[in-house]
């Protein structure tokens, strides 16, 4: 097993991002479940896996082994806790426009940005910390859309991965530039956030490839 070797404040700090990004993806899934009629145990499911995978694959890949998810029951139940929310109370949470989106950003965002961070405590230099930030933060969206038989989302044309790279890559840049943690982490969140919702409600996206008649 390898010693963390994350200092206090920070595992704390990582720790909350990751908590929060759980959550909130976790909503994401339970959302898409429900609409697709799953049941409550489906709904779990999907609710877990959309919340873990991003931080397991990043675990995996850093040698921060077991992963987090898998050693710390508080992802579990917070994962859980957010499908059973949504399960009952799918009225109250459809509230937001286009719910699960809104959840799918902002977990984007914080995943993204924890997923750097945490890379870059583990010693990976500036590109790679900000790849691995992106993986982090598109892993659960991707699962959750191929568990429900959806072309996943990173590989449409819209802002979704390119979002979570440029939110990760500010906080790898600004870790470069000896910024404050918490400034360059609020900023990439921020930014991911604010170039996913603009893919969304605004119509930004990439060049699509055209068939050929």
């Amino acid at each position: 097993m390898v010693t963390d070797p994350v200092a206090p404040a920070m595992q704390m700090f990582l720790t909350a991002l990751d908590f929060v990004g759980t959550f909130v993806f976790a909503l994401s899934g339970a959302v898409a479940a429900v609409k697709r009629e799953l049941d409550l145990f489906g709904v779990l499911v999907l609710s877990f896996v959309a919340a873990t995978t991003g931080g397991i694959l990043r675990d995996v890949l850093i040698g921060a082994s077991p992963p987090a998810a898998f050693v710390d029951w508080r992802y579990l139940v917070i994962s859980l806790s957010a499908g059973t929310l949504t399960f009952y109370c799918l009225p109250l949470i459809d509230r937001l426009r286009s719910p699960v989106q809104f959840f799918d950003a902002a977990g984007l965002a914080l995943f993204a940005v924890s997923g750097t961070q945490k890379a870059l405590v583990y010693g990976l230099d500036t590109p790679m910390a900000a790849l691995l930030g992106m993986l982090t933060g598109i892993g659960g969206g991707m699962a959750r859309d191929v568990l429900l038989s959806e072309i996943p989302t990173v590989l449409r044309a819209e802002l979704y991965a390119v979002a979570a790279l440029a939110g990760a890559s500010a906080v790898a840049i600004g870790e470069l530039l000896d910024l404050p943690s918490l400034v360059t982490t609020l900023v990439g969140a921020a930014l991911c956030f604010g170039l996913r919702l603009g893919g969304l409600y605004r119509g930004w996206h990439l060049p699509k490839a055209t068939a050929p008649k």
